[in-house]
Order: structure tokens, then C-alpha cells, then sequence
């Protein structure tokens, strides 16, 4: 019983325990027709060849460069692999395929009502691209490789955004995007199934929503002008404190500049011209009262 034990920790250490389950024995006996099987293939071969060349043309089928053809043989899987594209030969009433078309197929997702991590209410749309990969799979795995994928991406979409703030829904997208592309990948990969390409569409939110980050954005846009405003003031006091030094040490530039001032008013074609006073000659006059 301790060999056994021992020998089983080996073999799980070593990677090489083969579990068998009747799935797997199932997967082994897939491709077996048995007597009654093999004999009634013949039987159709045989028929085949008997009513040659019309049944030509019900045994030979065409497949695009685009589709595959899985053939069914007796309600099993013929070969491990799809026919196609080109001819391919099909036996009288053993033998049934279905086509499987290769190319991407792209679908909007509809417009799905999703509360968001901070109990926001928005509705979001999207579309997704996605191919099929494996032809059996998608014919053997599910009842419907399309339809099955559009339904599961709207409960992913919804199970994605619900994890996600209105902040990060509006601003990080591509992230959003590239992890429902890995969880819709990773579900339907037994499905033969590869989604290249997975995009958020739309965001829309409510009314009422939409005027109070209005009103928001505007407040926040005021508050920046005023800051730039006193900022823009701060600067010009200092600049004005710095010119007054300058002209404080020469008399003379307080008349230059004062008769740069009256140059600019004549320039506008003004008739007032002011005349400043000094504020010690108007305080004589009122100390003398």
C-alpha cells in the first residue's frame, strides 16, 4: 500500500498521471464505427460504385477557400480534422456534413443597463470580432458557436463594467476592452473559437448626471481661471514693485515715462489729457484750511 502511495507521488511529480474518466474513454472509442457500422459503409460504398457515375453527383461536394466541412459518418466525426476547401467525397446515407465558415465575424453588442461599482446607472455598447479556429469544436462543442458567443459577451460585458468605476469606465477603455477580450477568449476557447478584437462602442449616462459633471467641469474650469487671474496679479505687483526702485533712483525717468504716457493718450486721438498732481501739493492746500 506504501508502494502504491509512493509510486503514485512519483508519477504526479513527474507529470505523468493520466486520469481516466468515461468522457476520455469516450474520446478513445469516437472514431470506431463497430460491425453494424463498418457493414453498412460498405454497403453504401457498394451502392456507390453500382450506380456510377450518377451518384457523382450527390458524393461530390465544394467547400470555399473560406468554409471547412465537418463530416459526420453514422452520427460520428469521419476524420480528426475538417475538409477543405476544395472537393471533398461524401458517402450516401452514411455520411452528413456541416459547413464552417472561417472568416471573422463581427456583432455590436446591444445596449445593456449596468450599474457601475459607485452605484451609477449607465448603458453601454460594444462590438466584438472573433473567428472560428476549429471547426469540430465549434461543431461538436456547441449547439450554436455564434449565438452562444453574442450571449456571452453581454453577461461579460456587464460583469466586466459592473467591477469598474464611472471614473475608470470613462477614461480606460482600451483596459476595459483588452480584459473582456481575455475573459470571452478563455470561455470559448473549448468552442474553437479565437476573439481578436473586443471595443467599447458607447457610454451613455443619465440627464441628470450628464448637467451636474457640466456644472462640475465649469466650477472646476473657474476655480483655474481665478488661481491663473491672482497668479497673473502676484506677478505684475511684483514687476511694478521692481520698475518703481528703478525709477526712484533718477528723477528725470519719472518725467520720461510720465511724458510716454502722454504720447500714447494723443496717439488715440483723445481730447482729455489728465494731468497728474502730486499728492503733498494737495495736502498743503488742506493743512492750510
Amino acid at each position: 500500500m506504501i508502494s502504491t502511495t509512493s509510486s503514485t507521488a512519483e508519477m504526479v511529480t513527474q507529470g505523468k498521471v493520466q486520469i481516466s474518466s468515461p468522457d476520455n474513454i469516450e474520446d478513445k472509442t469516437s472514431g470506431r464505427l463497430g460491425c453494424c457500422g463498418w457493414l453498412l459503409v460498405f454497403i453504401s460504398m457498394l451502392f456507390v460504385l453500382a450506380t456510377f457515375p450518377f451518384t457523382i453527383f450527390t458524393c461530390l461536394k465544394i467547400v470555399q477557400e473560406y468554409e471547412r466541412a465537418v463530416i459526420f459518418r453514422l452520427g460520428r466525426i469521419a476524420d480528426k480534422k475538417a475538409k477543405g476547401p476544395g472537393l471533398f467525397f461524401v458517402l450516401p446515407c452514411t455520411d452528413t456534413f456541416v459547413k464552417v465558415d472561417l472568416r471573422t465575424v463581427s456583432f455590436d453588442i446591444p445596449p445593456q443597463e449596468i450599474l457601475t461599482k459607485d452605484s451609477v446607472t449607465v448603458s453601454v455598447d460594444g462590438v466584438v470580432y472573433f473567428r472560428i479556429y476549429c471547426p469540430i469544436s465549434a461543431v461538436a462543442n456547441v449547439s450554436n458557436a455564434h449565438s452562444s458567443t453574442r450571449m456571452l459577451a453581454q453577461t461579460t460585458l456587464r460583469n466586466v463594467l459592473g467591477t469598474k468605476n464611472l471614473a475608470e469606465l470613462l477614461s480606460d477603455r482600451e483596459g476595459i476592452s483588452h480584459s473582456m477580450q481575455e475573459a470571452l477568449d478563455e470561455a470559448t476557447d473549448s468552442w474553437g473559437i479565437k476573439v481578436e478584437r473586443v471595443e467599447v462602442k458607447d457610454v451613455k449616462l443619465p440627464l441628470q448626471l450628464q448637467r451636474a459633471m457640466a456644472t462640475e467641469a465649469e466650477a472646476s474650469r473657474e476655480a483655474r481661471a481665478k488661481v491663473i487671474a491672482a497668479e497673473g496679479e502676484m506677478k505684475a505687483s511684483r514687476a511694478l514693485k521692481e520698475a518703481s526702485l528703478v525709477i526712484a533712483e533718477s528723477p528725470s525717468a519719472l518725467q520720461l515715462r510720465y511724458l510716454q504716457t502722454l504720447t500714447h493718450v494723443a496717439a488715440e486721438k483723445n481730447s482729455t489729457i489728465i494731468f497728474p498732481l502730486p499728492i503733498d501739493m494737495i495736502q498743503h492746500f488742506i493743512n492750510r484750511k
